[in-house]
Formats: structure tokens, C-alpha cells, sequence
């Protein structure tokens, strides 16, 4: 039997970067993983999948509605290829894995596939082409989550969807119907409106991406509506059947009416679920809480004091990077080292376009703190940069102490915002004031220039180009 200092099982972002990390800490680490490819949800079948689609997508609206005003004509037809644009997505998707392979390699991580389950706290069985057992003084559960449905649907996998078969269609929906109005079916649904699918958003929620800041969600609201998206909001679903190549979605309206979405494919995209089947946590002494998530403490460490776990299978946002933080977090404790993760700066991005991204306290959370907030705010559309490209829709946000002027949130929409919040991050990680950004240089023309001039509108109401 082979023994390890730490069995990490699951492959995804938290579980291999935390693998790796703790190779590099100098301890003999293996990695279990149930399917034939590392990388779990975030490289297979979430985030790097949907983002190489939304850029496929993005190239062809640009093409079709905005390369002629750029001055480019092409002759003929403009024609989607899905089989090609989906075959494209895969090869990014092998590549990606096929990294994580050559870092497990690099790093001397014994790579066990598999199904991981406990026998008890310190022996691990792994059942694949043949059954195998291995010894680990400490284990890493980074098992990850599924797609959530509800109780009364059917998920097919042909017609009634979750993300895992929008990413493989084989034909463009007539009329989409997407059952959730957060980050995935937004990025998702936007794919296919772009390729010509008309798309139906149902949200049981009084907002779409209910959970980020009012602001941002009523503007990105006004700008998917613009792109003839169909909003239905505070809409319960109660029913989805299918008949023949037809899906029949039966929701109440906030007015207690019932309402009736006909199309030929329903994405159910209403969040997703911690994943620990098979796992035999109780076997090792693992606590589990009411939903379904391993209980942990402060130090991410569960009921069984040699178990730790991380990312989507615990409490907190499901974002690919909050597990690699919570990864490394771990490994460090595991080397004796002091790490630490602000919760609060994790940021939350959509990729839908325009794209939207934000960090620390919304509005709402402020208010119901009862902490003195100002704010300032600055359109994108009066940047140079934005109307270089047409890129014109959104705005950024900044939430600042009224008496300290400290950064307590960013908010924005608009071109590039998943990579410009960066920048928030690190201007709160440092506890800087509004002033501070507003005093910083940034290039001239670029996006990020609206980040200043929100921060010269929340230091004292003193934007410059507005």
C-alpha cells in the first residue's frame, strides 16, 4: 500500500492547486480523481468551456452586426458552424487538462483515477479499471458541486438541460428557455442569442444576478434586454414537461397568474449543489450540515482533525479561485505556516458582454450594516476608450466610508470589467481610500480610467470627464 503525507481528492481548481502546493511544501501528495481528464467542473464542463464558447459567439455577433460600421465588408453570408465552433471549444478544453497533467508530472503528484472513499480517516479506496488502497496522514476533500435542479424536473440531457449539455448542443435553439437568472444561464444564454436562438430568462428572484449590488443588476437588465432578451422576473416555475422536440415551462407571475413558455430547449441553470456521493465521509468521521456541505472551522479543517476541505463542497461562493485561495490556504496550514483569506475580497465576475464584475459590500449590504457610505459613479460611455471600440454600455461603481473615505465595494459593468476588478482588489487589500486610486495614474485611453474617475466622484464628487 502505497502512503502519502496528503491525499487530495478532487482535480478541480482547489484540489490540484492545493496538490501542487503542497509538492512544492515538500510533501509526498497524491491526487484522486473520478473521471478521465484532471481539471474538474471549472476546465471540463465550466468555466473554461463557456468562456472559449461566449468568445466564439462574440466574433460572430461582431461579425454580422458591427464589422461593417468598422468599415469591413465581407461578401456573402456570415454562417455559424456549431460543430466547429463546439469542436474548438474541446481542443481549448484538452489543452487546458492536458496542463494540469504535465504540472502533476512536474511536481512528482502520484495521479490516481478513480472514485475516492473513505475507510477511515486515514485510508483512502480508490475504485477504477481496479480497486486500490492508500494510506494519508492528512486528506484534502476538494470534490466540488453538481448542477442543482428542482424536485418536480426531469432533466432529460436532450431537451430539459443543464449547463454540462449546453456546451455540446448539436443544432441552435429556436427559443431557449433558461430556468435561472444568474452567472451561468446569463453567460450560457447569451451564447446562443448571439447564434440566433431567441432566449427566455425565468427568475424566481425580483432581479436578475440577484446577489450582486441593485445597481448592477437593473443595468445589465436595460443591456440584455437591448440585446432582445426576454426578462421574466419574479416568475416561480412550476412545471416542465416535454412533449416530442417541444419543452412547456408553467410558472406564476407576481400577480399569482399562471404563465405558459413554449421553446425546443429549457436550460436549468439554478445554481448548483455540494458533491460528496461516494465519498463515504462518515466513515472517516466527517460531519456533513443540513445541505449537504462538509462542515469546516476557520482553518478549513473538518469534524476529523487530519481532513480538511475546500471550494464548492463547503460554505461560500462556488468560484473557481476562491478554492485555489482555500487550496493553498490549506497546504500552508498543513506546513505549520500562518495563511489567511479575506472572504470579503473575493471577487464575483459574469462574462456575459458587457461583462460584470464586483468586490466587497453592495449598497444593500452597507445599508443594512448601518454603515455611512458615499459613492461615486462614472458611465463608460464618456471614456475615449469605450467609444473607440463601441463598447459603450455600464458603468463603474465605487462604495467608499463617508467619514474614513476607505473602499468598501466596486461594482461595474462594462468591456473588460472581469479583468479590470483586479485592480479593486488590490486597492482594497491595501485598505486604500477613493483618493488613493484618484490619485494614481492610468493610462490614457484604457477602460480601467473609469476606476479613477468613480473614485474622483465618490472623494468628493469630482470627476473629471463628466
Amino acid at each position: 500500500m502505497n502512503s502519502y503525507d496528503v491525499a487530495v481528492i478532487g482535480s478541480g481548481p482547489g484540489g490540484y492547486v492545493a496538490a501542487i502546493r503542497c509538492a512544492q511544501l515538500g510533501m509526498k501528495t497524491a491526487i484522486i480523481e473520478k473521471y478521465s481528464t484532471l481539471g474538474g467542473t471549472c476546465l471540463n464542463v465550466g468555466c473554461i468551456p463557456s468562456k472559449a464558447l461566449l468568445d466564439s459567439s462574440h466574433h460572430y455577433e461582431d461579425a454580422v452586426k458591427h464589422f461593417e460600421e468598422h468599415g469591413i465588408e465581407i461578401p456573402g453570408d456570415v454562417k455559424v458552424n456549431l460543430e466547429k465552433m463546439i469542436a474548438r471549444k474541446q481542443a481549448v478544453v484538452d489543452q487546458t487538462t492536458g496542463g494540469i497533467d504535465f504540472l502533476m508530472k512536474k511536481n512528482n503528484i502520484d495521479v490516481y483515477q478513480g472514485l475516492g472513499s473513505f475507510k477511515d480517516a486515514t485510508h483512502i479506496t480508490i475504485s477504477g479499471e481496479e480497486t486500490t488502497e492508500i494510506e494519508a496522514k492528512k486528506t484534502i476533500i476538494a470534490t466540488g458541486s453538481k448542477p442543482s435542479s428542482l424536485p418536480f424536473i426531469n432533466i432529460d440531457k436532450e431537451r430539459i438541460i443543464t449547463s454540462t449539455e449546453a456546451l455540446k448542443l448539436k443544432e441552435i435553439p429556436k427559443h431557449l428557455i433558461v430556468i435561472g437568472g444568474g452567472v451561468i444561464g446569463l453567460e450560457l444564454g447569451q451564447v446562443y442569442k448571439r447564434l440566433g436562438a431567441e432566449v427566455s430568462v425565468v427568475e424566481y428572484a425580483d432581479r436578475i444576478v440577484p446577489t450582486m449590488d441593485a445597481g448592477v443588476s437593473k443595468e445589465l437588465n436595460k443591456v440584455l434586454k437591448k440585446q432582445k432578451f426576454k426578462m421574466n422576473v419574479s416568475h416561480q416555475v412550476k412545471a416542465v414537461e416535454r412533449a416530442g422536440d417541444e419543452v412547456i415551462v408553467k410558472a406564476t407571475n407576481k400577480k399569482g397568474q399562471e404563465v405558459e413558455f413554449k421553446g425546443d430547449y429549457c436550460l436549468v441553470s439554478v445554481g448548483r449543489r455540494p458533491y460528496t456521493d461516494g465519498l463515504n465521509a462518515v466513515a472517516a468521521g466527517v460531519k456533513l450540515d443540513d445541505r449537504g456541505r462538509v462542515e469546516v472551522n476557520n482553518h478549513l479543517q473538518t469534524s476529523a482533525s487530519n481532513i480538511y476541505a475546500i471550494g464548492d463542497v463547503v460554505k461560500g461562493a462556488m468560484l473557481a479561485h476562491k478554492a485555489e485561495e482555500e487550496g493553498v490556504f490549506v497546504a500552508e496550514t498543513l506546513a505549520g505556516q500562518k495563511p489567511h483569506i479575506n472572504y470579503n475580497l473575493i471577487p464575483g465576475v459574469v462574462y456575459t458582454w458587457p461583462e460584470v464584475a464586483a468586490v466587497g459590500k453592495t449598497e444593500e449590504q452597507l445599508k443594512e450594516a448601518g454603515i455611512a457610505y458615499k459613492v461615486g459613479q462614472f458611465p463608460m460611455r464618456a471614456l475615449g476608450r469605450s467609444r473607440a471600440s463601441m463598447d459603450i454600455d455600464g458603468f463603474v461603481k465605487v462604495l467608499a466610508d463617508k467619514s474614513t473615505d476607505e473602499i468598501l465595494g466596486v461594482h461595474m459593468v462594462g468591456a473588460r470589467a472581469a479583468d479590470m476588478i483586479a485592480e479593486a482588489v488590490v486597492a482594497m487589500e491595501y485598505r486604500a481610500s477613493a483618493e488613493d486610486i484618484s490619485r494614481m495614474s492610468h493610462a490614457h485611453p484604457t477602460f480601467t480610467e473609469a476606476i479613477k474617475e468613480a473614485a474622483l466622484a465618490a472623494t468628493d464628487n469630482r470627476a473629471l470627464h463628466i
